[in-house]
């Protein structure tokens, strides 16, 4: 029978010698997704839904909904989630988290916005068509469709109807927190929901 007992670190345990010295162990992630492997992810999904391979999840007739955003769940299994999303004027996600969940996105078509809490402030990003970005656990942000507008080098945002984006998420969402930007400049959870759907509710 194994014994649950520790053992104090000694000269012939190697291992307990060097965590002795001030070494510390890298935490596990809880998943053995990587980032880089959430935005391959999500780039393939959104290869996939351009190819055709999805238009049985679409709304009818391209008929995208114009008032809420819409989700449909691509892939999902105990490692990971994959959801194409449509994003409409006017709604944000709020600030929020994905709690033990890393993230990623590609936009497919139109752009998005992104306001992440740096630590000190909230700093804005635009993701057009093809872009990508990861999230670690622990990134707070908030996401909308960007307004159409044109930057000083002569690009602009494009066409946003739609505006479709593919996310991955691993391990799969279980649950998220909401937060605020107090007056003293600092981050305050309001709210913690279980949820499985992506980008808060759609």
């Amino acid at each position: 029978m194994r014994s649950s007992v520790i053992r104090p670190s000694s000269a012939r345990d190697p291992f307990s010698a060097t965590l002795s010295k001030g070494r510390s162990v890298a935490p596990a992630l809880p998943t053995r997704l990587r980032p880089a492997d959430l935005l391959r992810l999500t780039d393939e999904g959104a290869e996939d839904v351009l190819a055709g391979r999805y238009n049985h999840l679409l709304p009818a007739n391209d008929m995208w909904p114009s008032d809420e955003r819409w989700a449909a769940r691509l892939r999902a299994d105990d490692e990971v989630d994959i959801w194409l999303i449509s994003w409409t004027p006017g709604k944000s996600t709020e600030l929020h988290d994905h709690a033990g969940s890393l993230g990623a996105l590609t936009v497919l078509s139109g752009a998005l916005a992104e306001y992440r809490w740096t630590g000190t402030e909230l700093r804005l990003r635009t993701l057009t068509a093809g872009d990508q970005a990861s999230f670690p656990i622990g990134w707070v942000h908030d996401v909308m469709r960007a307004p159409e507008l044109s930057f000083g080098d002569g690009e602009s945002t494009g066409p946003l109807d739609p505006t479709l984006s593919v996310h991955a998420y691993s391990p799969p969402l279980t649950a998220m927190s909401y937060y605020e930007v107090t007056a003293n400049g600092t981050l305050r959870r309001t709210r913690t929901v279980l949820t499985d759907e992506p980008e808060g509710d759609m």
